[in-house]
């Protein structure tokens, strides 16, 4: 394969990454309304371990387990702040 053939495998693979975090973030918008209703915390540090844990161990390579947990560390951590926007928006809807 050519450089260019290789790129656009990376631009079509992108586009996958990119519906799999929204679809994985449409989970964490209902994780985040039932976490409000039921007055959970929005920050669960056991769960995210096991997120983070679960990442690792399915990493066959050749990204480190390092870098599998900073991606997976952020990806937490956008989710975190969509369940908050989510919560917010849910307050301000309750109070109207």
């Amino acid at each position: 394969m050519t450089i260019e053939d290789w790129r656009h495998k990376i631009d079509e693979i992108d586009r996958k990454l990119v519906e799999l975090l929204n679809e994985r973030s449409q989970c964490v918008v209902e994780i985040g309304r039932i976490k409000h209703v039921s007055g959970e915390a929005l920050y669960q540090p056991g769960r995210e371990n096991q997120v983070l844990d679960a990442a690792v161990r399915a990493n066959p390579g050749p990204l480190p387990d390092a870098a599998i947990r900073r991606l997976f560390e952020r990806i937490l951590d956008e989710a975190r702040s969509v369940e908050r926007t989510v919560m917010q928006k849910v307050d301000t809807k309750s109070e109207n």
